[in-house]
């Protein structure tokens, strides 16, 4: 399973950004997806996360009401949709596929290569 994130990018404070993820290699619509994120000097974070048809998601609390996480089995794509970004939201977010994982990162079966996000203030 491959999978290749993009769309991060720099911006401003309060500005949205996209991100897409698309797989790979076997049946997208297997894995639950999720997004975490790395900043500099941190641990790796869950951001969000959507079961394999859509009808579960879950947000780390920071992200609830600004962060939106989606899926479009179709094209075998996660998106991370984020609004009213934060300097704090910078870092490298990362794609992730699990077979019956949720929001920990230990439980992810395989990753993509992360795209960075950074916000000036």
């Amino acid at each position: 399973v491959q999978l290749q994130a993009f769309g991060g990018g720099l911006v401003q404070a309060g500005a949205s950004l996209r991100l897409s993820c698309v797989v790979s290699g076997r049946t997208f619509s297997r894995y639950n997806m999720g997004w975490f994120r790395q900043a500099p000097g941190k641990e790796r974070e869950f951001v969000a996360v959507i079961s394999r048809s859509g009808d579960r998601i879950s947000y780390a609390d920071s992200m609830k009401g600004r962060f939106t996480i989606s899926r479009d089995n179709a094209k075998n794509a996660v998106y991370l949709q984020m609004s009213s970004l934060k300097p704090e939201d910078t870092a490298v977010y990362y794609c992730a596929a699990a077979n019956w994982g949720w929001n920990s990162k230990t439980s992810y079966d395989y990753w993509g290569q992360g795209t960075l996000v950074t916000v000036s203030s």
